[in-house]
């Protein structure tokens, strides 16, 4: 979830930044701001924070007994 957010967030800079528009808060939507928001949600979501890809919820092959081809 953190990582779509980081990509909506830099999504909406280049679209602020391609219109050529700042929304009326030139300090607040700016290269910087945007980047380090979008590098923090980013690491956020590489640290663990929030949930990330479902693991083990009924996706993939579960083995009953013994496991095929561990001899």
């Amino acid at each position: 979830m953190l990582a779509i957010a980081a990509a909506v967030v830099f999504g909406i800079y280049l679209l602020s930044d391609l219109i050529g528009t700042d929304f009326g808060a030139p300090d607040l939507i700016n290269f910087s701001t945007m980047a380090s928001l979008g590098l923090l949600l980013l690491a956020l979501y590489l640290a663990g924070v929030g949930r990330g890809p479902a693991t083990g919820t009924g996706s993939g092959r579960r083995f009953y007994g013994r496991r095929p081809g561990r001899g």
